[in-house]
């Protein structure tokens, strides 16, 4: 773990509670399949084009299951993050589902992914406020 992960998963555990473990979900899900343009790509490849694309754009979010979050994801990549929080693989999928295409659509405010998705610590800290 770099020193960026280790300075925002020490800032994340001051915020608490349920926002803070999903901030912290999110940080490893997005550092794990290479920031926000992988995380899409993935899900572009895998035949949810047009959700990603509905949380990019400046239109309406379609949803997504929890069952095709591990499909997306793969059950082995869920489960792990799963252990690593103390949850069920459920749960943490059904939490992906709830909450990514609202923070892929915060981290698009124009509508197009940046070329530089910048920061995603101050992202995530942005949406809890």
């Amino acid at each position: 773990m770099g020193l960026f992960d280790s300075l925002a998963g020490a800032v994340l555990s001051k915020v608490g509670g349920e926002q803070g473990k999903m901030a912290q979900i999110a940080m490893d899900l997005f550092n794990q399949n290479g920031g926000l343009p992988g995380i899409l790509e993935k899900f572009q490849q895998n035949g949810m084009a047009e959700q990603a694309a509905s949380w990019v754009s400046k239109g309406t979010n379609l949803p997504i299951t929890a069952e095709q979050i591990t499909s997306v994801l793969g059950s082995s990549v869920v489960a792990e993050i799963a252990t690593k929080f103390g949850i069920s693989p459920e749960l943490l999928s059904s939490n992906i589902a709830e909450n990514l295409p609202n923070m892929v659509d915060k981290m698009t405010p124009d509508g197009v992914v940046p070329a530089n998705p910048g920061n995603l610590l101050a992202a995530l800290m942005d949406m809890m406020k």
